[in-house]
């Protein structure tokens, strides 16, 4: 099948903003964790997410329903398991050693592209992703590559399967809606939690206090706090997860990945500005890895003789 010509620099918009909005509510989930359980947080968010749409469909014109349920919910499967096995693996791993893993993905990117579809991996490609996946390690800090155990591989496998996802929304999924992809995702992290919420509810875990039982705890009276930043979670992840399904439709997957890495100085500097947190020089000089590798991920690619189109069924 024949792909629209990349649109680069308006995938950069959607991307940035994207980050900006994921990273303001993701600062927020320290305060969901102390009142429920990251299962009961899924559910309860697309539950919220799934009534905007329906207020929303009509008079945005939205179309929800899928071209291709089988792809959609294949790529949403793909999507969901790798964010719980990311959130999964905080349980048991430093929090910059999993969000380190997961942005590996840009190299699995690459890699799927190369064996998978026969494209050509460039040189400056390459190092955007090394530059890239560089500053995320100064920006997380030495820690992030300490303990090569079987657990430390998790993060990694979230960022292969994340890879697989973001590669299935242009591959798999062009000419589904952003809306359609976005309900799919949601709807499956709902059913995930529903799931998690049975299984604590009828086999209960010993739970820690506070944000420390966010995986281990089961199903519990929502407190209006948590009602309030699940709901502003729902609304934000509705329009930066959008985004970034828009931007993944309009641009090659190995350029809109690096993008992602945005995220990171935009958490931080949510950071500070809510709670006061302050980056040191290696964590800016970090920063400024990535942004170069965004910087060259985005230069002009010289036009090639468009490749047989794959026919398997992604997801």
């Amino acid at each position: 099948m024949t792909h629209a010509p990349n649109r680069t620099l308006a995938a950069f918009g959607a991307v940035l903003i994207y980050a900006c909005v994921i990273a303001f509510t993701d600062n927020y989930v320290r305060v969901i964790a102390r009142d429920a359980g990251l299962w009961q947080f899924h559910a309860t968010r697309t539950a919220m997410a799934f009534a905007i749409l329906a207020l929303v469909a009509l008079p945005l014109g939205l179309k929800l329903r899928p071209r291709r349920p089988g792809a959609v919910l294949a790529r949403s499967t793909i999507h969901g398991a790798a964010m719980v096995i990311y959130f999964g693996a905080l349980a048991f791993l430093p929090v910059a050693q999993v969000a380190a893993g997961l942005f590996t993905a840009p190299i699995f990117v690459l890699l799927i592209q190369r064996f998978a579809y026969g494209r050509p991996i460039l040189g400056l490609q390459i190092l955007a992703v090394v530059l890239g996946f560089a500053g995320v390690v100064l920006v997380l800090g030495p820690e992030a590559l300490s303990g090569a155990t079987f657990a430390a591989l998790l993060p990694v496998i979230s960022g292969a399967l994340y890879a697989m996802g973001n590669i299935a929304t242009r591959e798999w999924c062009a000419g589904e809606s952003a809306e359609t992809i976005l309900a799919g995702f949601f709807g499956v992290l709902g059913a995930i939690g529903l799931v998690g919420m049975a299984v604590l509810w009828a086999f209960p875990l010993p739970v820690p206090e506070g944000a420390e039982g966010f995986l281990q705890r089961g199903p519990v009276w929502p407190t209006g706090e948590f009602l309030w930043w699940t709901f502003v979670q729902a609304a934000g992840s509705l329009l930066g997860v959008g985004m970034i399904v828009k931007a993944y439709q309009i641009a090659e997957a190995s350029r809109v990945s690096v993008f992602e890495y945005v995220i990171l100085p935009a958490s931080a500097a949510w950071g500070f500005v809510l709670w006061g947190e302050e980056l040191t020089w290696i964590a800016v000089l970090g920063m400024s890895l990535i942004v170069l590798a965004g910087v060259l991920i985005a230069r002009p690619v010289p036009v090639q003789s468009p490749a047989p189109s794959p026919t398997a069924s992604r997801q």
